[in-house]
């Protein structure tokens, strides 16, 4: 596991520039994220590259989310002391050495063989929470397996049948889940183009679907067991996935079946996030899934200083969607995020190595986290607010 006593930037710099001087090595991935996808792309099918990179219809959302970062600059700060740095946050009761998580992406098995455990494994490495997805290639159980006593969070996807719900709800406080991240945007899958072109769903191929298969009141459910009829379980996964009759009464379920703190995901109204508080959740996520739900709506980060405003610290705030580099989550934080989530570039990184890819982009994401924050003149993100960023006038 890595040591937090260690500073991030520096430490992972004096690694990678001794390798290249005094071994001739540079790093195995990509630095940028530019590149890093370009290599993920060679290394998926067509159909798994369209799944992971694609969003909702034109792609106009995920657009967006870059074009809210490129509108806000940072400010440098010189002739502060930031020799020693404090990157630690605290959630839900316990100290994360570092304000980030990682984001819920589910069907990791179509990335790489060993999927969400090699995942796991990486993040618990790195100590970086793991906010795993209900649809994952792997049962909860398993994962957290992986995870042993490294944090994770367990992001559900609230089914039409009550009973799978409560039954995933009591599995991941039994596997040792600390929190119930419930995506709210995704009660029907949005209309996204790259999969419709490739007639790809990779449910339909029983990826992702092991926390159901692997779940006894959905086994339950089916006329027929599982093992003698695997295409009725895979319909009968389809038919329950989401449920788009859900109302802020139904809240009151999820408190019902779980003592674990209830997180949001989803919100980028305030008066959502006003109904949420109203209704005694723990925490919110701002984030519009990545652009994958809905084209052309509003970029996440835009969303942010309104949600963070109504909520006034009443509960935790974090920000998902469009985090690619250090200097977005810096971004983010001044905006009153409590933490950030990372998508996209850790699933190209399992792409091209596996665990050891995982590691490496969360590895270089902290080093240059760690010096954003001390170059921007800051020596722990307490210190962070919005005056550290002014509108730019040139986009």
């Amino acid at each position: 596991m890595s040591d937090p006593s260690e500073p991030y930037g520096p430490n992972r710099q004096r690694e990678v520039y001794a390798g290249g001087m005094l071994a001739d090595q540079t790093p195995e991935l990509p630095t940028s994220h530019e590149k890093l996808a370009e290599l993920a792309r060679e290394s998926l099918s067509p159909e798994a590259h369209a799944y992971v990179a694609g969003s909702a219809g034109a792609e106009s959302t995920k657009d967006e989310n870059r074009r809210a970062f490129d509108r806000w600059r940072i400010v440098p700060r010189m002739l502060r002391d930031v020799e020693e740095r404090d990157l630690s946050v605290e959630l839900f009761g316990r100290e994360l050495p570092v304000p980030l998580l990682l984001a819920p992406i589910g069907v990791q098995s179509i990335i790489h063989e060993e999927g969400e455990l090699a995942t796991a494994r990486a993040a618990a490495d790195v100590d970086v929470p793991l906010v795993l997805s209900s649809a994952s290639s792997e049962t909860m159980e398993d994962v957290a397996d992986e995870l042993d006593d490294a944090l994770g969070w367990f992001q559900l996807y609230w089914s039409t049948d009550r009973d799978v719900t409560a039954s995933f709800l009591r599995r991941a406080e039994e596997a040792g889940f600390e929190a119930i991240v419930v995506t709210l945007d995704t009660p029907i899958m949005g209309w996204r183009e790259r999969d419709v072109k490739h007639a790809y769903l990779p449910f339909l191929d029983r990826e992702g679907v092991a926390n159901y298969f692997s779940d006894p009141a959905f086994r339950e459910s089916l006329d027929a067991p599982l093992e003698d009829d695997p295409n009725a379980a895979v319909w009968r996964f389809t038919e329950i996935f989401g449920d788009p009759s859900l109302t802020w009464d139904d809240l009151d379920f999820l408190r019902e079946h779980t003592d674990l703190p209830i997180v949001l995901k989803g919100i980028l109204h305030p008066e959502d996030a006003r109904k949420a508080v109203e209704r005694g959740v723990d925490g919110l996520v701002v984030s519009n899934h990545g652009g994958r739900q809905v084209d052309g709506a509003i970029g996440a980060l835009s969303a942010l200083p309104d949600v963070v405003d109504e909520v006034d610290d009443e509960v935790p705030v974090l920000f998902d969607s469009g985090v690619r580099r250090g200097a977005d989550a810096f971004r983010a934080i001044a905006f009153g995020a409590d933490a950030v989530l990372l998508g996209r570039p850790y699933v190209y990184g399992l792409a091209i190595d596996g665990e050891a890819g995982v590691r490496e982009v969360l590895r270089n994401f902290l080093a240059d986290l760690d010096l954003t924050l001390a170059l921007s003149g800051h020596d722990s993100f307490s210190t962070v607010d919005r005056s550290a960023l002014v509108e730019s006038d040139t986009t």
